[in-house]
């Protein structure tokens, strides 16, 4: 003799447990499909950088000395240019997360 069916309350119990237990993995998933197409567009910007009309790292405003024996150079206004973009980029994709 077959046993009692279970009612929607005991299923709807089992599918809510199931789900929670895979949240974690979901996450993880959707944080490495996301940190994959950030670093295609990282390879992307690298292939074709040098055929953009400025050269990142070579802007006017770095400062660039070079003596005798030794030379420095630090990309400050690259930096800038590079800390502002991603600050936006983050902005604007908080703004569509909530």
């Amino acid at each position: 003799m077959p046993g009692p069916a279970r009612s929607t309350v005991e299923w709807s119990r089992m599918s809510i447990v199931a789900a929670t237990a895979l949240d974690p993995l979901r996450e993880l998933g959707k944080a490495l499909v996301i940190f994959g197409i950030v670093l295609a567009c990282t390879g992307v910007f690298v292939l074709i950088g040098g055929k953009l009309p400025f050269r990142l790292g070579h802007l006017p405003g770095d400062i660039a000395y070079q003596g005798r024996n030794g030379s420095f150079y630090f990309p400050i206004v690259t930096c800038l240019l590079i800390s502002v973009a991603l600050s936006l980029l983050f902005w604007i994709v908080n703004v569509f997360r909530r």
